[in-house]
């Protein structure tokens, strides 16, 4: 009797509360596509008259009108996923072969190599020793190698600022930092400008000279910005955010990688090899299909200048695909989201909906307003290709409606995106840099700041710009 009486008397063990955690991105498109499948049972259905003109078709401005449209059912929702990984399939693979080109190149060592070289060659020279990693870095970024793979980096930039006596947010800047300053603009980004320009019925690529002339603003902005605290840093070691490194002899032999000559061909055929595509994608008219079997011929080549066997290019470029199925699946997710809207024909009524409150602005602000709503949705989204399969559908016939050009659109998606990724907690690369690097995020953005800022007025100066000029194709 005493015994029930102990047993019936023990307090229930307490189940830890869970914490609350941010929901993945695949969560949140998901909850999208359902508020979009909702919304087509109260949004009305509408549509604008089209035209052709030079073989792009373009909405015409004044011919809203409400047609018949039929709401989404439960078993739409599914189905709507599976056409959207069927009408993405030559996005999907071009980021899933791109993943698999560029893990052939770093497997090979070329990357690490030519960076520890550029280390070697400015010993001493603090300047252009964060210049240079910074600017290869950068480069890196604008053509889509490393922004996904920039973490294991992060573990060079700490050596180098260890030998610098400069603290961690330096190391995050010349690694993280400079890949996604040269991001912002991607000139050459199969990810990004890729997609987008694809989805807006523009030349591939096209319009590179002007985002070439913000890729060297952004990123000589960055560089100098990354010195003048590195160089207060080196004056008194006390203003730094979070503290000098600490000095570790053990850790310069670690700051070590060979740069052959099988890296010097593996990097010049890359360089040789993406010039090729930009001029075949001008002269041929290459499109995002050309794009993604360029990129198998790329890891191939590379693979056998690496003096790997048939086996180890094809292990390792799958591995490299690997790494990007979480990415690539996103923007199939993401186009599900449009289909359930186009098939109930309401893509148009928020299309009109947006444009409306645009409508009384002047070009150059809704084109920058264009550009904060971008930044805002990156929060949510904050997958390149994912948020440029949802916002260029839209981006597209608004740019039409509001007289600008869709050059101009897919640039300010481009820094929408870009800038947001850089500071804000749903950012899957900046968290995880940061946690490599010991940076609480709190102290990143109290250095990221200012330089955001920096960066988003010169956005809206190249945008104004861009308006002014009626930046085209070319």
């Amino acid at each position: 009797m005493e015994s029930q009486l102990k047993e019936t008397s023990e307090v229930p063990e307490k189940h830890p509360k869970r914490k609350w955690e941010m929901p993945d991105t695949y969560v949140i498109l998901f909850l999208v596509l359902l508020a979009a499948a909702v919304a087509t049972y109260f949004v009305p259905a509408g549509s604008f008259e089209r035209e052709v003109v030079d073989d792009v078709e373009r909405v015409i401005p004044g011919t809203f009108s409400e047609v018949d449209g039929s709401a989404a059912g439960f078993m739409d929702i599914f189905l709507a996923l599976q056409e959207g990984m069927i009408q993405s399939a030559g996005i999907i693979f071009l980021v899933l072969f791109a993943g698999g080109a560029f893990e052939v190149v770093e497997r090979s060592g070329a990357i690490k190599g030519g960076i520890i070289r550029a280390v070697d060659k400015t010993r001493g020279k603090e300047f252009w020793l964060i210049a240079i990693v910074s600017l290869l870095f950068a480069i890196g970024g604008a053509v889509g190698a490393v922004a996904n793979a920039i973490i294991p980096f992060v573990a060079i930039g700490l050596i180098i600022a260890r030998g610098l006596k400069l603290d961690a947010i330096v190391a995050v800047s010349i690694t993280f930092g400079a890949t996604f300053a040269g991001f912002n603009v991607g000139f050459v980004n199969p990810y990004t400008v890729g997609i987008a320009q694809s989805i807006a019925d523009i030349p591939l690529f096209s319009g590179m000279l002007y985002r070439i002339i913000a890729f060297v603003v952004i990123v000589g902005i960055t560089i100098l910005y990354t010195w003048r605290y590195a160089k207060r840093i080196m004056n008194d070691p006390s203003k730094s955010l979070v503290g000098v490194l600490d000095q570790d002899s053990s850790q310069q032999d670690k700051l070590q990688a060979p740069f052959t000559a099988r890296h010097k061909w593996i990097v010049s055929f890359v360089g040789i090899g993406l010039l090729f595509f930009i001029f075949a994608t001008i002269q041929f008219k290459w499109t995002i299909n050309h794009m993604a079997a360029f990129f198998i011929i790329l890891g191939i080549v590379c693979g056998i200048i690496a003096g790997m066997n048939y086996n180890e290019i094809a292990v390792t470029f799958l591995e490299g695909c690997q790494k990007l199925v979480y990415g690539a699946l996103i923007v199939g997710v993401a186009r599900a989201v449009l289909i359930v809207m186009e098939n109930a024909e309401i893509l148009d009524t928020f299309v009109h909906a947006i444009s409306v409150p645009l409508e009384g602005l002047s070009p150059v602000l809704a084109a920058l307003g264009m550009f904060v709503a971008n930044g805002i949705m990156n929060f949510l989204v904050p997958s390149g290709s994912g948020q440029a399969m949802m916002a260029m559908p839209i981006l597209s016939p608004l740019a039409d409606m509001i007289g600008i050009t869709r050059q101009v659109a897919v640039q300010a998606y481009q820094f929408g995106d870009g800038f947001t990724n850089s500071i804000f907690p749903t950012s899957g690369p900046l968290m995880a840099s940061l946690a490599v690097a010991g940076v609480p995020w709190i102290k990143w953005a109290r250095w990221m700041l200012p330089l955001l800022g920096i960066w988003t007025v010169i956005a809206v100066i190249m945008l104004s710009v861009g308006v002014l000029i009626n930046w085209g194709p070319v």
